[in-house]
């Protein structure tokens, strides 16, 4: 045996070896664990470890081939383009604005294809000097100011993926010049869009009204609105807003590197634009031109070139439904469409007449002599007089040292009928601040019913603008004029004179309530709102503020006065339409009383009314003498077609 245990000799013996380590297994460690396992156990659990390995692997390699195949065969055209620069984004697409009619469906406004140029700030060039450049190449071809072009599309900054429009309202000559001229200029482009058309021959614009590109302002207040859209800015066109605007859409497209679209993509997020709600009005179309040439005729009838300016509202008085309204001078609206033409704007700004001014609702006057039909009433209401209440009245009554004169004389004893017909200012001095046995309203009684009339409150027509006049008292007049309220004010409040101020619009509002028996109602331009395919989606009923103020007895006394304006008073240019009819005349001074506005109203068929109105031709003289003759020929034309 050598030092590794005497076995050296058995190095070229195989039979000796085998028995040697035969003999040495006898020496060898066993696992206790494995030893209560049979051979079969043992190679069992050798197989279940194996096919887990074996899916493992496959799974992943599995893997990996889809995700190659996707890279390289399903994306392979996405992902070249993305190699070349081309990118994936939301695009907006504008809604259609709804359209207006008259009530006989006749077009008031609607649509017409334009174009615009505009340009997406996230595809400008990033690098300042580069889009500098950029600015200024586009200055050059578009014809339009570089700073101007740097403002507007930097306003919502450069990563803004929403359009901007830089010139609207392009012919299709010169869109088709221009898209050539901006070819390969990154994020430019020539965007297909329409614009508002209006018929505004009839004095519609102070009723329509028009849109413009929507505002800074109106972004922040409307998180939903766009960047490039029109919003309503006046008239109905703001009003209804809502309605009118529809819901936009949105596409994914494709674009190059130098912003131009290279294909509209199919995707979930993508949302075909709806079509804005449309508009019926209550509007008459034809009458409304009726009333606009005859209140022009009238105008230019007066032998004064002052003389420019009126009004002509007419109402359904049981609805409160806006048969027609007229303001003159008017304006056309089509210019506030597409691209503003600032020359014909500052026209209209520099105008001393005033177009844009919608004088129905926002012009304030002196009554005259058309408020004596509400003062009637509150003398009525309160018991101050009854239908039986006569009185002497002369030429003038004299207070203290002031005198207050009639516009004529009215001989005999006066009634309030006789009163209203003849509109006599001494039986209303009385019945306003008391004389000879009639006691006076006073002052606080005669504000109770201007106000339960709708005088001193907007009408709350559906118009975005519209003044509130003014009905005075002695806190009013010592506020604003540091003086003391006298009777003699009072006795101007009763004639429509001194500080009262009203409205058109709420002058025939409040006619309409003695007309329709004591109902005051809102008045109402829109008659329904209908969705692209003719459903209905919203009407319009009459909307009564309040009735019973006046009880029926007192009612009908005012409306037998107003009856007899037209038999044997002031009013007497209507009998020969051919309906019975009510009437009142107003002739309000202002100027210091050194010139007058004309003042009509009137209402038929006296029976059963249809239709109220009321003119007003500012500076115009008397009333019975201008104002009298625009709405017999009105009325004239609305019974006979």
């Amino acid at each position: 045996m050598d030092i590794f245990g005497n076995f050296s000799n058995l190095v070229g013996d195989k039979k000796k070896r085998k028995a040697l380590v035969s003999n040495y297994s006898d020496f060898s460690y066993t696992d206790p664990v494995l030893e209560g396992q049979s051979k079969l156990e043992r190679r069992e659990t050798k197989s279940e470890r194996l096919p887990f390995s074996k899916f493992l692997i496959l799974a992943v390699f599995i893997i990996l081939c889809v995700k190659l195949f996707t890279l390289q065969v399903v994306d392979a055209s996405k992902n070249q383009d993305l190699a070349l620069g081309n990118s994936i984004r939301p695009r907006s697409i504008l809604s259609t604005r709804g359209i207006i009619t008259d009530a006989n469906g006749t077009w008031l406004a609607r649509n017409k294809p334009s174009f615009a140029l505009g340009v997406y700030p996230s595809d400008v060039p990033k690098k300042k000097s580069d889009r500098e450049n950029f600015y200024k190449e586009l200055a050059v071809k578009s014809g339009l100011s570089e700073s101007d072009i740097k403002v507007k599309i930097e306003a919502n900054g450069l990563s803004s993926i929403e359009l901007v429009v830089l010139k609207s309202d392009l012919s299709r000559e010169d869109a088709l010049i221009l898209e050539e001229n901006i070819f390969g200029m990154p994020g430019v482009v020539v965007d297909a869009r329409a614009v508002r058309e209006y018929k505004s021959d009839s004095g519609l614009a102070h009723i329509l009204g028009y849109t413009g590109l929507v505002s800074d302002q109106e972004l922040k207040e409307n998180s939903e609105y766009l960047r490039n859209e029109d919003t309503g800015k006046m008239g109905i066109e703001k009003t209804y807003q809502n309605y009118l605007r529809g819901n936009p859409g949105v596409e994914a497209v494709e674009v190059d590197s130098k912003g131009q679209v290279v294909r509209t993509l199919v995707d979930t997020n993508n949302r075909p634009p709806q079509m804005g709600s449309n508009l019926t009005l209550n509007i008459d179309y034809p009458l409304q031109q009726v009333m606009t040439n005859e209140l022009a005729a009238g105008i230019a009838s007066v032998q004064n070139v002052d003389v420019t300016s009126g009004v002509v509202v007419a109402l359904n008085p049981n609805t409160g439904a806006v048969l027609g309204l007229v303001s003159l001078p008017s304006y056309d609206n089509n210019i506030f469409s597409g691209e503003l033409n600032n020359e014909e704007y500052q026209k209209l700004l520099d105008d001393k007449a005033l177009p844009l001014l919608n004088r129905a609702t926002l012009g304030t006057y002196p009554s005259g002599s058309v408020i004596k039909i509400v003062m009637a009433a509150a003398g009525l209401q309160e018991g101050i007089i009854n239908k039986n209440t006569s009185i002497e009245t002369p030429p003038e009554i004299t207070v203290g040292q002031w005198k207050f004169p009639d516009w004529k004389w009215h001989s005999g004893v006066t009634d309030v009928k006789r009163a209203i017909a003849e509109s006599n200012n001494i039986f209303f001095y009385a019945l306003a601040g008391g004389w000879d046995k009639i006691k006076g309203l006073g002052v606080e009684k005669l504000g109770k019913y201007l106000s339960l009339f709708g005088f001193g409150s907007k009408t709350g027509i559906d118009l975005p603008n519209e003044a509130a006049g003014l009905v005075p008292s002695p806190d009013w007049k010592e506020k604003y004029k540091k003086e003391n309220w006298y009777l003699g004010d009072t006795y101007h409040m009763g004639i429509g004179q001194g500080d009262l101020l009203v409205t058109p619009l709420q002058m025939v509002k409040a006619m309409s309530a003695v007309a329709n028996g004591g109902k005051l109602i809102t008045p109402q331009i829109v008659k329904e709102v209908t969705n692209s395919d003719g459903q209905i989606v919203k009407t319009f009923e009459p909307k009564i503020e309040r009735q019973g103020f006046i009880s029926d007895d007192n009612i009908r006394v005012v409306q037998e006065g107003m009856r007899q304006c037209v038999i044997s008073g002031s009013g007497k240019v209507l009998q020969d339409l051919s309906v019975s009819s009510a009437a009142k005349t107003g002739t309000a001074q202002f100027f210091n009383n050194q010139k007058t506005h004309a003042w009509f109203e009137a209402y038929a068929p006296y029976e059963n009314p249809q239709i109220a109105i009321v003119v007003l031709v500012e500076g115009g003289g008397g009333g019975y003498e201008v104002a009298g003759p625009i709405t017999n020929n009105i009325l004239k034309y609305y019974f006979g077609r």
